[in-house]
C-alpha cells in the first residue's frame, strides 16, 4: 500500500526486540507492533506490520529452519506469546501460559518446534509449535532478563537474571539446573552461544586464560557461552565445566571533540552477538553506542576492533540494545543493530563498515511539510523532541535524514518553511517555544524570547503587520513569523530580532475594526500565498478573513460549529483564476468546507460580510479533521486526514471522493502532497510512522463508515435536543488520550525492564489491522489537536467515566426557565430589555413571579424577593430545607433561618458561626440545639466543644462522661478546673472500673493511682497473676504504704518464682520486705534441698537461677547443719539472734503458714516447697532446743514426700538428714542428741527411725545383688513405693517376673546387720495395716456390687463404668482368691460385707492414736524381704525368722501375700 515508510523506534531495554530471518527479513518490535523490513547489503524496505499485541512487544525470534523460515514468534508485556506467518502477516496461534510480563523469547536453532520464553517472575515456558503444548519450569525465583537456546543441543537453555546470575537448564528434565554460572554482579543483558560445538582453547599462550577457570580439554563435550552484563564485562563460559574461561573489560572510547559524560557508564546496555561465520570473533556494544569486534584468539591488552572506524559518523550515538546477523547468498554476512538513537544500522562484518541506516520515529508525527524552495526536502515534527529533515529525492540513500534536537525540550508540534529563504525552518513545541533552524548549518536554533503559555498549534510566514510593518522599506524583513497556540493568542515574531518582544495581533484587530467585545480564542491561521489576506480560525468555529496590513475584517465564515483545526488557501499556481481564492477548512465536526472568497477579496465592502453557505461541502470522514493540503499539480484536488485513521483525496469541484488511504494504525495528524510527483502523498500520525503512498494504487475511494458516526446521525434525527450532551461525551480514545510515556531524546534514561522508544502512552494500544479506530470527540473544545492533549496519569481514573456529581441549584425554578426552547429564550431578552428601558413593564409581566420568575435576578430587589419566595415554596415541596435556610439567610431573616434549621435538625458549623449576628440568646439557644443534633449524629467531641463555647464546662464534662469518653473528659477537667475538684476523682474511678472490666489492668491501675486509691491499683495489677504483674503490684503497694498488701503480693510472686526454681528472683522479691525474712529462710532451705537432690541425681535439673551458696559440692555434714551455716552467713539468723530475727519470732510467724495435705497430683517442685517448709520449722526448733517440735517437723518433711508418691526423694532426704542412720544423733558439727519426753515425739522418732532402717534394708538388698548391677539400676530407676507393692503382691511385677525370687536376683552373703531390724517387725503396726487393707478390699467389692446391681436393674452402663467394673473384678487379688480361699465373691451379700467393714472400723478405732498418726513401713513386706535374706545369709537369726513367719501367717491375709508366703510357711 505504501512506497517508503519511516517506522516507529524499536523498543528499548529488551534483550531480543529485533531478529532477522535466514531470508533477510528483519523483524523489529516497536510499541505493540512488529515491523517487517526486507534487508540487503545496499538497501532496506519496510514491507509490512504484525499487529495484534495489546501491550509492548518485548521479544521477537524467527525460526531458522528451512521450510519454516517465514515463521516467527513474539512476546509481550501483556503475558502473551504469538506465532506469526510473516508472508501473510497473519496470526497463527496465541499462548497465554505466562501470568506476568514476558521478558525474553527464543526459537530454538536446533529443534524447529521448540520455543522457550521467560517472564519477570522467573517462570520459563516451553512451547511446542507442532502440537500447541506448553510446559512450565521455575528454575530460580529471580527476574529473567534474557534467555537463549543452545545452537547445538536442543534441550539446553541459558537464562540470564537481573541479579547477575546465569543458569543453564535442561528442558528435557523438567527444567533441571545443569550449571549456575556466577561471576557477574549486575543485570545480564544478553547471552550468545558459540557457533562452534567444541570448546577449543582460544589462546596459544596459557597465561591469557583465567587461572582458576581454564578451558576444557580439546574434544571434551561442551560449548562456549558469551554473556554481557551491566557490570561492564563480557564473559566467556565453559558449559562443560560451568566456569568462566575469559573476562573482557569494555573499553571506554571518548568521542572526538566531546567532553566525558560521567553518567554514560551508568546507562550501559551490553549486548553480545556471536556471528555464525566467526567462531573466534564476538561482537559487543559499548558505552556510547559503539560496536566492537573481539578477537578471542588475540593476546595482549587490545583484543578488539571498532566497527565503522574507517570514517566519521558511522557508529550509533547512543547505547545499542539488539544485534542480529544474516548470511547473504553472495557469502557476505550482515549485522543489524538497533539503538537508543532511534536508528537501525546494517554492517558488513567483512569490512566492518556501515552499509545503510534506517531512521525511526519515537513519537506522534504532529506535522510534516515540504520546503517550497528545496525540492523534495521534507521536514517532520515528532513527539520525541526532535525534528527530522528528509531528502526524499536522493537516489543513493532512500532514507537520507538529519535530526535536529538542540534547544528542543518538548514535542515538536508545528513547522513552517520560509517561503523564500532556503533551509530556514521555523518550529513550535508543546511547551510554547518558537524558534528557527538553519538546516544547512550546525548552529543551534534561534529561539524567540516570547513564549506561549500552551502548545503551539500553527506557524505561518506572512507579511509584517503593525507595529512591525512600520518602516518596512528601511531594511525590515519582508516576512514575519506568526504563531498560534493553545491559549488562543496569535503572536507576530520579528525574525530579525527574535530576542525582542513579539506582538499580539489582537490589539491591531481591535483597533482597526473598532471591536469592544471579547475576541474568541484563535486556533489556527493561514496566510494567502500572495500575502494580501489572512484567515484565522477560532474556537467557536468561526473563520475570520482579514486584509493586510491593517487586518481589516473582510468577512466572517460561520459555517463550522466546532473548533477550527486546520485552514488551507489554494496555492494559486493554476491557470484558473477562480481557484486562487478557495479556502478549505476542517474542524472537529468531520466535514470539510471550501469557500470561494474571490469576490470578497477583489471587491471588499465597507462592512464585514457574513458567509453561512459553503462553495463546496466534502462529506465522508467520520471523525474530526486534523490537517489538509492542496495538490500543487492538479486543479482543485485536496487531501485531508482525520481521526478516523484515513487520508482522503477529494476532487473539490466535483465534491467527489477520489482515493482513501488506510495504511496507518490509529488516527492521522499531518499530511502533505509531494512537490515533484502528482501521484504521491505523505502522511504521519499516532502510530509513530511517516508513510509515502500513491493515490492511484489505493483500493478504497471513500472513508469507512464509522459505527459511532452512524449512531450519532440516528440520534440526531430522533433527539435533536441531545446534540449538546453528545458533544460533551468522549470515547475511549479522545483527544485527551495520552501517547506513550517514553524517554526524552535528550537524556539516556536507563531502565531495567522492557521500555519504549516513545514519549507517550498509547490510547489505542488494542487496535488491530483495521484502519478504522473508534471515532472520538474532543473532551474539551479548547483542546484543538492531540498535541494539546493533557497526558492522563495511569493512577487517576478517567474523568469521563467518573463524573463529579453536579451540586443542587439554590434557584432551580429560575434556572429551569433558562432551559426552554430557543424562541422563548430570545423573547425573554426582549421582555427584559422592555423592563429595563421602559418605565411600564409589558402587560402581564411581573418580574420574579409566574412565568417571569427568572427575570427577578436581572431587575430590582423587590423582584428578587418575589423570586426568593417562589423558590422557597418550591424547596419546601421538594423537601430541600437546607436550601430554604440559605435563601432565608440571604434575604436577611437570620433568626427564621436558624429556627427552621433547628426544627429540621440541619444545623451546621456555618449557620452556628453566623448565629451571634442575631443576638446572644439566639446564639446560645442555637448552640444547645446543635449540641443535641451532634449527639444524635454521634459527634460527641464536637458537641462538647460547642458547649464550651457557651461556657457550659460541667455540661461538656458530663456529656463526655456519659458517652464513656473518659480520656477527653479528664483532659478537659484538668485543663479547666481545680485539681481538688471531686468530679476528677469520679472520672478516674469510673474509667478504672471500665478498663478493669475490659481487662486493661495496667491502664486501670494508673486511673486508681491518679484517684488516690493505691490499694485498688495494686490489686488490679495483681489480677493478671503473672510474675511481672505481681512484682509490680508488690512494689506499687510498698511505695504507697500498703505494707500488708505488699507482703502478700511479694510472697505470691516469690512462690511463683520458686515454683519454676528461679531462686535469685524469688529472693530479690522478698528482700524488698524486711518482715518476710522467715520466708526467705524457707526459700533458702528449698534451694539447698533442690541443689543437693539434683546433685544426687534424684530429681532432674530444672533450675533457672541459683545463688553461689547453693553450690554445695561434696557435703560431709548433715543437711540441717548446712542450712544452719548458710542462715548464719547469709541472713544473720542463729541462736544468738534477737528481735524480729530471733528464732522464736520467726518460728511463730512460720507456724501461721498453712501446709496443704499431700496428694499424688502435686508437682514435685511444689512438694519440695512444702517439705522444705517443715524442714525450716525443724531448724528453727533446733535453734530453740525444742526437740519435740524438731522431730515432729522432720517426720512431716519426710512423710510429705512419701505420701505425695516420691519415695525415692523421701529416702534420699532421710539419708541427708541422718547420714549415720540414727535419728537421735541430729548433728555432728553442732552436737545435738535428741531426748524425747512427749509421747507424740517418741512415736514420731520411732516412726522416722523405722523408715530410715527400711531404706537401709533395701540398700543392703540391692548392694548384695549380682555384680552386673542390673537389679541395682532397676531399683534406682523406679520409685520405692512400686517395689513395696510388688513385695506385698507376692513379688509380681507388671511384667510377670518375681522380684524376690532367688532365681531372679539372689542376694549375696551378708554376715551381720548394722542396725536393729526388729524395729521393722512391729506386731501392733502389722495388725493396724492388715485392718486397713481389709477395709480397702471390702470398699472395692462393695463398689463393684453396687455397679452390678444398677446394671441388673436395667440401667445401661456407660462404657467408662464397664471398664471400671472390669478392672476391679479382674484385679490380681480377685484372680488369686480362688487359689487361697476358694470363695467366690457372689456368695457374700451386701449386708455381710457391710457388717465386716463395720467390725474392722471398730477395731481400727481401738488402735492407739500414735500408731495411726505415725505409721511405719509395711510389716508384711519387711517380713518377706527378711525371709528372702535368710535363704542366702546368716545375718537373719532363727528367732527373727520365726517372728517374721508368725507375723506373715497372722496378718498376711491378702491373696497376693499368701501366694508369696507359701514357700516360707509350708
Amino acid at each position: 500500500m505504501h512506497e517508503r515508510l519511516l517506522p516507529a523506534s524499536p523498543n528499548w531495554y529488551c534483550s531480543r526486540c529485533s531478529d532477522v530471518s535466514s531470508r533477510g527479513l528483519l523483524g523489529v518490535g516497536a510499541k505493540n507492533i512488529i515491523y517487517l523490513i526486507d534487508v540487503s547489503a545496499s538497501f532496506c524496505r519496510v514491507v509490512g506490520e504484525l499487529v495484534g499485541h495489546k501491550d509492548l512487544v518485548s521479544g521477537i525470534s524467527f525460526c531458522q529452519h528451512a521450510g519454516q523460515s517465514h515463521m516467527c514468534v513474539s512476546s509481550s508485556t501483556d503475558g502473551s506469546i504469538r506465532f506469526w506467518d510473516s508472508d501473510s502477516k497473519a496470526l497463527i496461534r496465541e499462548h497465554a501460559a505466562h501470568q506476568s510480563p514476558v521478558s525474553a523469547v527464543h526459537w530454538s536453532p536446533v529443534d524447529k518446534n521448540l520455543v522457550v520464553s521467560g517472564d519477570e517472575k522467573g517462570i520459563v515456558v516451553c512451547h511446542w509449535y507442532h502440537t500447541g503444548d506448553t510446559s512450565s519450569f521455575f528454575p530460580e525465583p529471580r527476574t529473567i532478563f534474557c534467555l537463549t537456546c543452545s545452537s547445538h543441543t536442543w534441550n539446553f537453555v541459558a537464562v540470564g537474571y537481573k541479579d547477575g546470575m546465569i543458569v543453564l537448564i535442561d528442558v528435557s528434565k523438567k527444567g533441571e539446573v545443569v550449571h549456575r554460572l556466577r561471576g557477574h554482579d549486575d543485570e545480564i543483558h544478553s547471552l550468545a552461544w558459540s557457533p562452534s560445538d567444541r570448546e577449543d582453547a582460544f589462546y596459544s599462550r596459557p597465561e591469557d586464560i583465567d587461572a582458576t577457570n581454564g578451558a576444557c580439554a580439546e574434544g571434551e563435550k561442551g560449548c562456549y557461552l558469551a554473556s554481557g552484563s551491566k557490570d561492564q564485562t563480557v564473559r566467556i563460559w565453559s558449559t562443560a565445566k560451568g566456569k568462566s574461561v575469559m573476562t573482557l573489560k569494555l573499553p571506554y572510547l571518548k568521542k572526538r571533540g566531546s567532553a566525558v559524560d560521567p553518567g554514560v557508564k551508568e546507562r550501559l546496555w551490553l549486548n553480545v552477538h556471536w556471528p555464525q561465520g566467526h567462531p573466534t570473533q564476538l561482537v559487543s556494544s559499548c558505552f556510547g553506542g559503539e560496536l566492537v569486534m573481539w578477537d578471542l584468539t588475540r593476546s595482549g591488552k587490545q583484543k578488539w576492533t571498532l566497527l565503522g572506524g574507517s570514517s566519521e559518523g558511522q557508529n550509533h550515538t547512543r547505547i545499542v540494545f539488539n544485534m542480529s546477523s544474516v548470511h547473504l547468498q553472495d557469502g557476505r554476512e550482515l549485522l543489524i543493530s538497533t539503538s537508543m538513537d532511534r536508528e537501525i544500522k546494517c554492517w558488513d562484518l567483512a569490512s566492518l563498515d556501515c552499509c545503510w541506516t534506517l531512521p525511526t520515529l519515537g513519537g506522534f508525527v504532529y506535522t510534516l511539510t515540504f520546503s517550497p524552495v528545496g525540492a523534495g526536502c521534507l521536514a517532520l515534527g515528532v513527539g520525541d523532541n526532535m525534528i527530522r529533515v528528509w531528502n526524499t529525492l536522493t537516489t543513493q540513500n532512500q532514507y537520507d535524514t538529519r535530526s535536529f534536537w538542540q534547544g528542543i525540550k518538548s514535542k515538536v508540534t508545528a513547522l513552517a518553511w520560509h517561503p523564500k529563504k532556503e533551509g530556514s525552518l521555523s518550529f513550535g513545541t508543546d511547551d510554547g517555544k518558537v524558534g528557527i533552524y538553519d538546516v544547512f548549518s550546525n548552529k543551534p536554533p534561534q529561539i524567540s524570547s516570547s513564549y506561549h503559555r500552551k502548545t503551539v498549534y500553527t506557524l505561518a510566514w506572512g507579511p509584517p503587520v503593525p507595529p512591525m510593518s512600520f518602516g518596512a522599506a528601511g531594511g525590515k524583513p519582508s516576512y514575519s513569523l506568526y504563531s498560534c497556540a493553545g491559549e488562543g493568542v496569535i503572536l507576530q515574531h520579528d525574525v530579525s530580532k527574535l530576542s525582542g518582544e513579539a506582538s499580539d495581533i489582537d490589539k491591531l484587530i481591535r483597533d482597526t475594526n473598532n471591536i469592544k467585545h471579547k475576541l474568541s480564542p484563535h486556533t489556527d491561521l493561514c496566510w494567502k500565498p500572495d500575502g494580501k489576506v489572512v484567515a484565522i480560525g477560532n474556537e467557536d468555529g468561526c473563520i475570520d478573513v482579514y486584509q493586510a496590513p491593517s487586518l481589516k475584517l473582510l468577512c466572517s465564515i460561520q459555517q463550522h460549529h466546532k473548533i477550527i483545526n486546520t485552514l488551507r488557501w489554494h496555492h494559486g499556481h493554476t491557470s484558473s483564476p477562480e481557484l486562487h481564492c478557495l479556502l478549505a477548512s476542517g474542524s472537529s465536526n468531520a466535514i470539510v468546507y471550501v469557500h470561494d472568497l474571490r469576490s470578497i477579496i477583489e471587491n471588499p465592502s465597507e462592512r464585514p460580510v457574513v458567509l453561512t453557505e459553503p462553495y463546496r461541502r466534502l462529506c465522508g470522514h467520520t471523525a474530526k479533521i486534523t490537517s489538509m493540503a492542496w495538490s500543487p499539480h492538479h486543479e482543485g484536488r485536496l487531501v485531508t486526514v482525520s481521526y478516523d485513521g484515513t487520508a482522503q483525496v477529494w476532487d473539490v469541484l466535483q465534491e467527489a471522493a477520489v482515493s482513501n488511504y488506510r495504511g496507518h494504525v490509529g488516527y492521522l495528524l499531518s499530511v502533505d502532497w509531494s512537490p515533484v510527483d502528482p501521484n504521491v502523498i505523505w502522511t504521519g500520525g499516532k502510530d509513530f510512522t511517516v508513510q509515502e503512498w500513491r493515490v492511484s494504487e489505493q483500493e478504497f475511494t471513500k472513508p469507512p463508515k464509522g459505527k459511532k458516526m452512524v449512531e450519532l446521525k440516528v440520534k440526531m434525527k430522533t433527539k435533536p435536543k441531545q446534540k449538546k450532551k453528545n458533544k460533551k461525551q468522549s470515547g475511549p480514545g479522545g483527544a485527551a488520550s495520552a501517547e506513550m510515556n517514553g524517554q526524552p531524546a535528550e537524556g539516556d534514561q536507563g531502565g531495567t525492564g522492557p521500555g519504549l522508544s516513545s514519549e507517550e502512552d498509547e490510547d489505542e494500544v488494542s487496535s488491530t489491522n483495521s484502519s478504522v479506530p473508534p471515532a472520538v470527540s474532543a473532551t474539551s473544545e479548547t483542546q484543538r489537536k492531540p498535541a494539546a492533549a493533557v497526558v492522563k496519569s495511569k493512577d487517576r481514573p478517567d474523568t469521563t467515566l467518573l463524573k463529579k456529581k453536579k451540586p443542587r441549584s439554590m434557584l432551580p425554578l429560575s434556572t429551569s426557565m433558562d432551559h426552554r426552547p430557543k424562541e422563548e429564550l430570545l423573547q425573554d431578552c426582549i421582555t427584559l430589555a422592555s423592563v429595563k428601558h421602559n418605565k411600564v413593564p409589558p402587560a402581564g409581566c411581573v418580574p420574579g413571579q409566574g412565568e417571569h420568575i427568572h427575570l427577578g435576578l436581572f431587575t430590582d430587589r423587590q423582584a428578587l424577593h418575589r423570586m426568593f419566595e417562589a423558590e422557597v415554596e418550591g424547596h419546601v415541596e421538594a423537601g430541600h430545607f437546607e436550601s430554604v435556610v440559605y435563601l432565608r439567610l440571604w434575604s436577611g431573616d437570620l433568626e427564621g433561618a436558624l429556627q427552621l434549621a433547628t426544627e429540621r435538625g440541619e444545623l451546621n458549623d456555618h449557620l452556628l458561626s453566623i448565629a451571634p449576628m442575631a443576638g446572644f440568646e439566639v446564639w446560645n439557644r442555637t448552640a444547645e440545639a446543635y449540641v443535641k443534633q451532634l449527639c444524635l449524629q454521634e459527634q460527641y467531641l464536637k458537641a462538647a466543644s460547642h458547649l464550651l463555647s457557651i461556657n457550659k464546662l460541667y455540661e461538656a464534662v458530663a456529656l463526655l462522661h456519659s458517652y464513656k469518653l473518659y480520656r477527653e473528659a479528664i483532659a478537659l477537667v484538668k485543663a479547666r478546673l481545680p485539681a481538688d475538684d471531686p468530679i476528677l476523682k469520679e472520672l478516674y474511678t469510673s474509667w478504672a472500673a471500665t478498663l478493669e472490666k475490659d481487662g486493661h489492668f495496667s491502664a486501670a491501675a494508673k486511673c486508681y493511682l491518679a484517684a488516690g486509691a493505691s490499694f485498688d491499683a495494686a490489686k488490679v495489677i495483681a489480677r493478671k497473676n503473672d510474675v511481672s504483674s505481681l512484682m509490680t503490684a508488690a512494689s506499687l503497694a510498698r511505695i504507697s504504704g500498703e505494707v500488708a498488701l505488699a507482703q502478700s503480693l511479694a510472697l505470691r510472686c516469690a512462690k511463683d518464682l520458686a515454683g519454676v526454681q528461679d531462686w535469685v528472683g524469688a529472693q530479690d522479691v522478698l528482700s524488698t520486705q524486711e518482715s518476710l525474712l522467715v520466708h526467705r529462710l524457707h526459700l533458702c532451705v528449698a534451694e539447698l534441698l533442690a541443689a543437693i537432690l539434683v546433685d544426687s541425681k534424684v530429681v532432674p535439673q530444672a533450675c533457672i537461677s541459683t545463688h553461689p551458696w547453693a553450690s554445695v559440692g561434696e557435703c560431709h555434714i548433715s543437711f540441717q547443719a548446712l542450712v544452719r551455716d548458710v542462715w548464719d552467713e547469709q541472713f544473720g539468723v542463729s541462736q544468738k539472734s534477737s528481735g524480729h530475727c530471733s528464732a522464736a519470732a520467726l518460728l511463730q510467724e512460720l507456724k501461721s503458714v498453712e501446709s496443704p495435705a499431700p496428694t499424688a497430683n502435686v508437682p514435685l517442685s511444689q512438694v519440695l516447697l512444702c517439705s522444705s517448709l517443715h524442714l525450716t520449722r525443724a531448724v528453727l526448733s533446733w535453734l530453740l532446743d525444742n526437740d519435740a517440735q524438731l522431730i515432729k517437723e522432720l517426720w512431716q518433711a519426710v512423710a510429705w514426700l512419701r505420701d505425695a508418691g516420691h519415695s525415692s526423694v523421701s529416702s534420699e532426704l532421710c539419708r541427708l538428714l541422718f547420714p549415720d542412720g540414727d535419728v537421735s544423733v541430729y548433728s555432728r558439727k553442732h552436737p545435738e542428741t535428741l531426748n524425747h519426753t512427749e509421747e507424740d515425739a517418741k512415736a514420731a522418732a520411732i516412726s522416722l527411725q523405722a523408715f530410715v532402717y527400711y531404706n537401709r534394708l533395701y540398700e543392703r538388698w540391692w548392694n548384695n545383688s549380682p555384680e552386673d548391677g542390673s537389679s541395682l539400676s532397676a531399683a534406682n530407676s523406679r520409685p520405692t513405693d512400686e517395689v513395696n507393692d510388688e513385695a506385698v503382691n507376692g513379688g509380681s511385677s507388671e511384667s510377670g517376673e518375681n522380684v524376690f525370687s532367688p532365681e531372679v536376683c539372689p542376694p549375696r552373703r551378708l554376715e551381720k546387720w548394722d542396725f536393729d531390724v526388729s524395729l521393722l517387725l512391729s506386731e501392733t503396726h502389722a495388725a493396724c495395716q492388715a485392718m486397713q487393707r481389709s477395709i480397702r478390699e471390702i470398699q472395692e467389692r462393695l463398689a463393684t456390687m453396687v455397679l452390678q446391681h444398677s446394671r441388673a436393674q436395667g440401667g445401661q452402663l456407660e462404657s467408662g463404668e464397664k471398664q471400671e467394673i472390669s478392672s476391679i473384678t479382674e484385679s490380681p487379688d480377685r484372680q488369686g482368691s480362688t487359689d487361697a480361699e476358694q470363695q467366690p465373691d457372689n456368695q457374700e451379700s451386701l449386708l455381710s460385707l457391710s457388717a465386716k467393714m463395720l467390725e474392722y472400723q471398730k477395731q481400727l478405732a481401738d488402735v492407739p492414736y500414735t500408731v495411726k498418726m505415725y505409721p511405719r513401713p509395711d510389716v508384711v513386706e519387711c517380713c518377706l524381704v527378711l525371709l528372702h535374706f535368710s535363704e542366702s545369709s546368716p545375718c537373719v537369726s532363727e528367732s527373727l525368722q520365726q517372728q517374721a513367719k508368725d507375723l506373715l501367717s497372722k496378718y498376711g491375709t491378702g491373696a497376693s501375700v499368701l501366694k508369696a508366703c507359701q514357700r516360707f510357711l509350708t
